[in-house]
Protein backbone atom coordinates (compact mmCIF):
# COMPACT_ATOMS: atom_id res chain seq x y z
CA UNK A 1 0.00 0.00 0.00
CA UNK A 2 1.77 3.14 -0.87
CA UNK A 3 0.54 7.07 0.18
CA UNK A 4 0.57 10.13 -1.36
CA UNK A 5 3.03 12.68 -0.53
CA UNK A 6 1.39 16.37 -0.68
CA UNK A 7 3.67 18.90 0.51
CA UNK A 8 4.43 18.84 4.44
CA UNK A 9 1.48 16.45 5.06
CA UNK A 10 1.30 12.65 4.73
CA UNK A 11 -2.67 11.69 3.30
CA UNK A 12 -4.00 8.10 3.00
CA UNK A 13 -5.42 6.93 -0.44
CA UNK A 14 -9.10 6.79 -0.72
CA UNK A 15 -9.56 3.49 -0.02
CA UNK A 16 -8.48 4.37 3.36
CA UNK A 17 -11.42 6.89 3.97
CA UNK A 18 -13.84 5.39 6.36
CA UNK A 19 -15.66 8.71 8.31
CA UNK A 20 -17.41 10.58 5.89
CA UNK A 21 -19.90 13.46 5.73
CA UNK A 22 -19.14 14.08 9.74
CA UNK A 23 -18.71 17.56 11.35
CA UNK A 24 -15.54 16.43 13.83
CA UNK A 25 -13.41 18.07 16.24
CA UNK A 26 -10.12 17.34 16.78
CA UNK A 27 -8.08 18.93 19.75
CA UNK A 28 -4.74 19.99 19.77
CA UNK A 29 -5.57 19.63 16.20
CA UNK A 30 -2.89 21.81 14.57
CA UNK A 31 -0.30 19.39 16.72
CA UNK A 32 1.89 16.49 15.18
CA UNK A 33 -0.69 13.65 15.05
CA UNK A 34 -3.61 15.98 15.39
CA UNK A 35 -3.11 18.10 12.20
CA UNK A 36 -2.42 14.53 10.49
CA UNK A 37 -5.13 13.26 11.00
CA UNK A 38 -7.43 16.45 10.87
CA UNK A 39 -6.26 17.40 7.29
CA UNK A 40 -6.87 13.80 6.66
CA UNK A 41 -10.91 13.31 7.64
CA UNK A 42 -11.41 17.03 6.10
CA UNK A 43 -11.28 15.29 2.28
CA UNK A 44 -14.72 13.59 3.54
CA UNK A 45 -15.51 15.87 6.40
CA UNK A 46 -16.48 18.67 8.13
CA UNK A 47 -13.78 19.23 10.65
CA UNK A 48 -12.53 21.87 13.44
CA UNK A 49 -9.05 21.98 15.03
CA UNK A 50 -8.97 22.96 18.32
CA UNK A 51 -5.63 24.25 19.44
CA UNK A 52 -3.74 26.49 21.83
CA UNK A 53 -0.93 26.52 20.09
CA UNK A 54 1.75 25.89 22.90
CA UNK A 55 2.89 22.75 20.94
CA UNK A 56 0.83 23.23 17.44
CA UNK A 57 0.83 25.42 15.12
CA UNK A 58 -1.92 26.32 12.08
CA UNK A 59 0.44 26.22 9.80
CA UNK A 60 0.15 22.79 10.15
CA UNK A 61 -3.59 22.41 8.58
CA UNK A 62 -4.29 22.28 5.40
CA UNK A 63 -7.04 25.48 3.86
CA UNK A 64 -10.49 23.27 4.57
CA UNK A 65 -9.91 22.53 8.10
CA UNK A 66 -11.44 25.01 10.71
CA UNK A 67 -8.94 26.26 13.01
CA UNK A 68 -10.30 27.41 16.41
CA UNK A 69 -7.34 28.82 19.10
CA UNK A 70 -8.58 27.76 22.40
CA UNK A 71 -7.69 25.85 25.33
CA UNK A 72 -9.36 22.55 26.27
CA UNK A 73 -9.99 24.07 29.76
CA UNK A 74 -11.78 26.65 28.03
CA UNK A 75 -15.95 26.94 28.16
CA UNK A 76 -18.05 27.24 24.74
CA UNK A 77 -15.95 25.11 22.88
CA UNK A 78 -16.74 23.68 19.39
CA UNK A 79 -18.49 20.86 20.66
CA UNK A 80 -21.48 20.05 18.47
CA UNK A 81 -20.23 17.50 16.45
CA UNK A 82 -20.74 14.15 15.59
CA UNK A 83 -17.01 12.80 16.69
CA UNK A 84 -14.84 14.16 18.87
CA UNK A 85 -11.07 13.63 18.78
CA UNK A 86 -9.28 14.55 22.32
CA UNK A 87 -5.45 14.65 21.53
CA UNK A 88 -4.44 17.68 23.19
CA UNK A 89 -2.23 17.05 25.79
CA UNK A 90 1.05 17.42 27.37
CA UNK A 91 2.89 15.12 25.92
CA UNK A 92 6.24 14.74 27.70
CA UNK A 93 7.78 13.47 31.30
CA UNK A 94 9.67 16.94 31.59
CA UNK A 95 6.81 18.76 31.51
CA UNK A 96 4.50 16.85 33.64
CA UNK A 97 7.66 17.31 36.01
CA UNK A 98 8.38 21.22 35.91
CA UNK A 99 4.66 21.72 36.54
CA UNK A 100 2.58 18.61 37.90
CA UNK A 101 -0.49 20.92 38.57
CA UNK A 102 -0.36 22.15 34.85
CA UNK A 103 -0.60 18.97 33.47
CA UNK A 104 -3.01 17.61 35.47
CA UNK A 105 -4.75 20.52 34.48
CA UNK A 106 -4.70 20.30 31.23
CA UNK A 107 -4.63 16.42 30.34
CA UNK A 108 -7.56 15.41 33.10
CA UNK A 109 -9.82 18.26 33.88
CA UNK A 110 -9.17 19.30 29.88
CA UNK A 111 -10.40 16.13 29.11
CA UNK A 112 -13.35 15.95 31.05
CA UNK A 113 -14.23 19.51 30.12
CA UNK A 114 -13.93 19.02 26.43
CA UNK A 115 -15.71 15.54 26.69
CA UNK A 116 -18.75 16.62 29.06
CA UNK A 117 -18.63 19.80 26.73
CA UNK A 118 -19.66 17.04 24.14
CA UNK A 119 -22.08 15.22 25.91
CA UNK A 120 -24.17 18.15 26.44
CA UNK A 121 -23.44 19.12 22.93
CA UNK A 122 -25.35 15.52 21.69
CA UNK A 123 -21.52 14.02 20.83
CA UNK A 124 -21.20 10.47 21.90
CA UNK A 125 -18.59 8.98 20.19
CA UNK A 126 -15.18 9.74 21.64
CA UNK A 127 -11.51 9.00 20.22
CA UNK A 128 -8.65 10.18 22.40
CA UNK A 129 -4.68 9.50 23.50
CA UNK A 130 -3.77 7.39 25.89
CA UNK A 131 0.12 6.19 26.32
CA UNK A 132 1.80 2.91 26.30
CA UNK A 133 4.09 4.54 28.77
CA UNK A 134 1.85 2.91 31.44
CA UNK A 135 3.20 -0.83 30.24
CA UNK A 136 6.62 0.18 31.78
CA UNK A 137 9.43 -2.14 30.44
CA UNK A 138 8.84 -4.92 28.06
CA UNK A 139 10.64 -6.74 25.62
CA UNK A 140 7.61 -9.01 24.97
CA UNK A 141 4.08 -7.40 23.24
CA UNK A 142 1.88 -5.91 25.83
CA UNK A 143 -1.25 -6.46 25.36
CA UNK A 144 -4.21 -4.36 26.72
CA UNK A 145 -5.29 -6.79 29.36
CA UNK A 146 -1.95 -6.65 31.32
CA UNK A 147 -1.65 -4.57 34.76
CA UNK A 148 -0.40 -0.96 34.22
CA UNK A 149 0.82 1.88 36.57
CA UNK A 150 1.69 4.90 37.28
CA UNK A 151 5.46 5.94 37.18
CA UNK A 152 5.62 9.58 36.26
CA UNK A 153 2.64 12.52 36.12
CA UNK A 154 2.48 11.82 32.87
CA UNK A 155 1.72 8.32 32.87
CA UNK A 156 -1.36 9.19 35.86
CA UNK A 157 -2.46 12.40 33.52
CA UNK A 158 -3.34 9.04 31.01
CA UNK A 159 -4.37 6.60 33.62
CA UNK A 160 -7.15 9.20 34.78
CA UNK A 161 -8.13 9.60 31.40
CA UNK A 162 -8.95 6.47 30.70
CA UNK A 163 -11.16 5.92 34.60
CA UNK A 164 -12.88 9.21 33.22
CA UNK A 165 -13.51 7.19 29.85
CA UNK A 166 -14.90 4.28 31.71
CA UNK A 167 -17.21 6.88 33.73
CA UNK A 168 -18.58 8.82 30.43
CA UNK A 169 -19.28 5.08 28.94
CA UNK A 170 -21.09 3.53 31.63
CA UNK A 171 -23.04 6.42 33.53
CA UNK A 172 -23.83 8.17 29.63
CA UNK A 173 -23.73 5.11 27.07
CA UNK A 174 -20.50 7.07 25.01
CA UNK A 175 -18.30 5.38 22.97
CA UNK A 176 -14.89 6.02 24.49
CA UNK A 177 -12.03 4.94 22.78
CA UNK A 178 -8.73 5.32 24.78
CA UNK A 179 -5.65 4.80 22.15
CA UNK A 180 -2.43 3.51 23.83
CA UNK A 181 0.35 5.03 21.36
CA UNK A 182 3.75 3.43 20.47
CA UNK A 183 6.41 6.36 19.60
CA UNK A 184 4.89 7.62 16.85
CA UNK A 185 6.76 9.22 14.16
CA UNK A 186 7.25 11.43 11.18
CA UNK A 187 10.07 13.45 9.77
CA UNK A 188 10.16 17.11 9.98
CA UNK A 189 8.75 17.07 6.37
CA UNK A 190 5.61 16.85 8.65
CA UNK A 191 4.80 18.50 11.18
CA UNK A 192 6.85 19.13 13.99
CA UNK A 193 9.81 20.78 12.90
CA UNK A 194 8.64 23.94 15.06
CA UNK A 195 8.55 21.65 17.85
CA UNK A 196 12.83 21.25 18.57
CA UNK A 197 13.78 18.75 21.66
CA UNK A 198 10.10 18.15 21.88
CA UNK A 199 9.51 16.39 17.85
CA UNK A 200 9.71 13.00 17.86
CA UNK A 201 13.22 11.12 18.19
CA UNK A 202 13.36 9.81 14.53
CA UNK A 203 12.87 12.95 12.93
CA UNK A 204 14.77 15.13 15.07
CA UNK A 205 17.97 12.24 14.24
CA UNK A 206 17.11 12.05 11.05
CA UNK A 207 17.74 16.19 10.45
CA UNK A 208 20.91 16.00 12.71
CA UNK A 209 22.45 13.23 11.08
CA UNK A 210 21.31 14.52 7.21
CA UNK A 211 23.45 17.89 8.57
CA UNK A 212 26.26 16.13 9.65
CA UNK A 213 25.61 16.71 13.64
CA UNK A 214 25.91 13.47 16.20
CA UNK A 215 22.21 12.55 17.57
CA UNK A 216 22.52 12.40 21.50
CA UNK A 217 21.29 9.14 22.63
CA UNK A 218 20.62 8.36 26.48
CA UNK A 219 22.65 5.72 28.30
CA UNK A 220 24.48 3.17 25.88
CA UNK A 221 21.32 2.98 23.17
CA UNK A 222 20.06 -0.88 23.75
CA UNK A 223 16.79 1.03 24.92
CA UNK A 224 14.28 -0.18 22.33
CA UNK A 225 10.96 1.43 20.74
CA UNK A 226 7.83 0.06 19.01
CA UNK A 227 8.07 3.04 16.16
CA UNK A 228 4.77 3.96 14.27
CA UNK A 229 4.30 5.67 11.53
CA UNK A 230 1.75 8.43 12.23
CA UNK A 231 -0.07 7.69 9.02
CA UNK A 232 -0.88 3.86 10.49
CA UNK A 233 -1.80 5.96 13.88
CA UNK A 234 -4.43 8.13 11.76
CA UNK A 235 -5.70 5.46 10.02
CA UNK A 236 -6.23 3.78 13.26
CA UNK A 237 -7.92 6.61 15.05
CA UNK A 238 -10.30 6.99 12.10
CA UNK A 239 -11.27 3.17 12.08
CA UNK A 240 -11.99 3.73 16.42
CA UNK A 241 -14.65 6.20 15.68
CA UNK A 242 -15.97 4.60 12.75
CA UNK A 243 -16.70 1.42 14.95
CA UNK A 244 -17.47 3.42 17.77
CA UNK A 245 -14.97 1.50 19.76
CA UNK A 246 -15.74 1.45 23.80
CA UNK A 247 -12.25 0.55 25.48
CA UNK A 248 -8.64 0.91 25.38
CA UNK A 249 -6.90 -0.19 22.37
CA UNK A 250 -3.39 -0.58 21.56
CA UNK A 251 -1.86 1.62 18.03
CA UNK A 252 1.76 -0.16 17.46
CA UNK A 253 3.81 -2.50 15.19
CA UNK A 254 4.43 -4.93 17.45
CA UNK A 255 8.26 -4.55 16.62
CA UNK A 256 10.95 -2.85 18.28
CA UNK A 257 14.67 -1.33 17.44
CA UNK A 258 17.50 0.30 19.35
CA UNK A 259 18.09 3.69 19.44
CA UNK A 260 21.79 2.03 17.87
CA UNK A 261 19.66 0.15 15.18
CA UNK A 262 17.66 3.87 14.74
CA UNK A 263 21.22 5.46 13.90
CA UNK A 264 22.80 2.97 11.78
CA UNK A 265 19.65 2.49 9.69
CA UNK A 266 19.59 6.25 9.44
CA UNK A 267 23.42 6.76 8.16
CA UNK A 268 22.93 3.76 5.53
CA UNK A 269 19.69 5.52 4.46
CA UNK A 270 21.25 9.19 4.30
CA UNK A 271 24.56 7.56 3.14
CA UNK A 272 26.20 9.55 6.08
CA UNK A 273 28.51 8.15 9.02
CA UNK A 274 27.62 10.47 11.68
CA UNK A 275 28.49 8.75 14.98
CA UNK A 276 26.12 9.29 18.12
CA UNK A 277 26.97 11.05 21.41
CA UNK A 278 26.11 8.92 24.42
CA UNK A 279 25.44 10.65 27.56
CA UNK A 280 23.85 9.89 31.17
CA UNK A 281 20.43 9.54 31.11
CA UNK A 282 18.55 12.53 32.73
CA UNK A 283 15.73 10.41 33.48
CA UNK A 284 15.64 8.69 36.51
CA UNK A 285 16.37 5.08 36.21
CA UNK A 286 13.23 3.97 38.36
CA UNK A 287 10.67 5.95 35.84
CA UNK A 288 12.21 5.48 32.48
CA UNK A 289 10.74 2.99 29.99
CA UNK A 290 13.82 1.54 28.39
CA UNK A 291 11.41 -1.12 26.01
CA UNK A 292 8.14 -1.18 24.40
CA UNK A 293 6.36 -3.30 21.95
CA UNK A 294 2.65 -3.11 21.13
CA UNK A 295 0.29 -6.70 21.06
CA UNK A 296 -2.09 -5.36 18.90
CA UNK A 297 -4.14 -7.88 18.57
CA UNK A 298 -7.40 -6.26 19.85
CA UNK A 299 -7.53 -3.84 17.59
CA UNK A 300 -6.93 -5.73 14.77
CA UNK A 301 -10.06 -7.96 15.75
CA UNK A 302 -12.36 -4.89 16.41
CA UNK A 303 -11.74 -3.45 12.85
CA UNK A 304 -9.34 -5.20 11.02
CA UNK A 305 -6.44 -2.73 11.34
CA UNK A 306 -2.64 -3.32 11.21
CA UNK A 307 0.01 -1.31 10.31
CA UNK A 308 0.98 -0.88 6.96
CA UNK A 309 4.58 1.25 6.75
CA UNK A 310 7.70 -1.19 7.90
CA UNK A 311 10.65 0.38 9.94
CA UNK A 312 12.39 0.55 6.82
CA UNK A 313 10.15 2.42 4.71
CA UNK A 314 8.90 4.89 7.22
CA UNK A 315 12.43 5.59 7.73
CA UNK A 316 12.99 6.21 3.77
CA UNK A 317 9.98 8.85 4.08
CA UNK A 318 11.54 10.51 6.84
CA UNK A 319 14.91 10.92 5.38
CA UNK A 320 13.29 11.61 1.92
CA UNK A 321 13.38 15.40 2.23
CA UNK A 322 17.16 15.39 2.12
CA UNK A 323 17.86 13.81 -0.77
Amino acid sequence: MSYRRTDTHLTLPESKFGMQGKRVLVTGGAGFIGSNLANHLAKQNEVIALDDCYLGTPENLDDDVEFVEASVVDEDLPTDVDVLFHLAALSSYQMHEDTPAKGARVNVEGFVNTVDQAREDGCDTVVYASTSSIYGDRTEPSPESMDVKARTGYEASKLARERYGEYFSHHYDMSMAGMRFFSVYQGFGGAEEHKGEFANLIAQFADQIANGESPVIYGDGTQTRDFTHVSDIVHGLELAADHELDDVYNLGTGESYSTNTLVAKLNEVLGTDVDPEYIENPIPEKVYVHDTMADTTKMHEATGWEPEISFEDGLRRVCAQYQ
